[in-house]
């Protein structure tokens, strides 16, 4: 049985999701400055076999005593087929519950994964007297598999929070004839990511979860970043992972809305608002300018509005009652 959901923010911002090896004291501190969404403090691949043990009592010390203000504090532990993961997560929530947000857990292949670290987070938060359920998942989709029983695994726990595309091994696993992860195989004339991106995306929607993007990995290609980023963006993903600092500022900047875009969705809201009122006559759309407006037009503006006000946008335009 999964553990009961508290009332958690299960969709917190996540433009830029800033990976930071947990072995690495130095990127540690560093990451605390920078202006990324979310960070998490990388266990599995980021850190040698030999280093993990000593990484785990690393990043509760950082969790603890580090300044992470404005963000999402997370740590992905490494899968469930090694003999680590169990470990990574009791010393990690046992020692710094309290300041962490979300557990990520790569190469998820189906939703007993997910269901197991839910368990076992709800044995380590009733163990140590933490509110049972607030600590949230990530599941990582890395693998043909995993892909597969992505509805599944979007399912699988109300502690889930978002499902993420790994890109690198997911490559490997189907085979995909290209040594740069994230870019187009040659030979191939259409988008080779729209299948698998569209599938988490749709996955995670049905189930109120975030879909982010995984990473670029050639770090100094800010172009490069840029453009596979507009894609996942364009598709309706709410962010991407970082593994630079310079990418950070792209990464927040094409995952929230043009300020032009969202100064109209909150006139759009302001407009349906008044038109469906009393005041406004009751009516179930209107004009606003040149534009009719109508529920949908309303359903449409909270998703940009709502990604705007995550970004801590300020409107630059204001609503003005229509004369009679």
């Amino acid at each position: 049985m999964t553990s009961p959901a508290p009332q958690v923010n299960r969709l917190r911002p996540r433009r830029s999701c800033l990976a930071v090896p947990g072995s690495n004291p130095r990127f540690l501190e560093k990451a605390q400055g920078l202006p990324a969404d979310q960070v998490f403090l990388d266990l599995e691949d980021a850190c040698a076999p030999l280093a993990k043990p000593e990484a785990r009592h690393t990043i509760v010390k950082f969790l603890n005593e580090g300044d992470w203000t404005g963000k999402t504090r997370v740590v992905r532990v490494n899968d469930w087929t090694t003999e680590w993961t169990y470990r990574d997560v009791v010393t990690v929530v046992e020692g710094a519950g309290p300041n962490l947000d979300c557990i990520m857990l790569p190469k998820v292949q189906d939703a007993s994964q997910v269901v197991a670290l839910d368990l076992l987070l709800t044995q380590i938060e009733k163990t140590m007297g933490f509110e049972v359920g607030r600590i949230g998942i990530e599941a990582q989709i890395e693998n043909a598999r995993g892909l597969n029983n992505v509805d599944a695994i979007a399912e699988a726990s109300p502690r889930l929070e978002t499902i993420i595309f790994g890109p690198a091994d997911f490559m490997a696993s189907i085979n995909m004839k290209s040594l740069v992860v994230g870019e187009q195989p040659p030979g191939y004339p259409a988008d080779a990511y729209h299948f698998i991106l569209m599938r988490i995306l749709m996955a995670a929607r049905a189930n109120d979860l975030q879909a982010i993007d995984g990473p670029y990995l050639q770090i100094r290609n800010v172009d490069g970043y840029r453009e596979v980023a507009r894609r996942a963006a364009a598709l309706g993903f709410d962010g991407k992972w970082v593994l630079h600092p310079g990418q950070v500022e792209a990464s927040n900047e094409i995952f929230s809305p043009s300020q032009e875009d969202y100064d109209h969705a909150e006139l759009i809201l302001d407009a349906y608002d008044y038109c469906t009122s009393e005041a406004g006559g009751k009516k179930g759309s209107a004009m606003l300018g040149d534009e009719m407006i109508d529920e949908a037009s309303r359903k449409m503006a909270l998703v940009i509005a709502g990604k705007g006000r995550a970004a801590g946008m300020q409107r630059t335009s204001k609503f003005e009652i229509p004369e009679a």
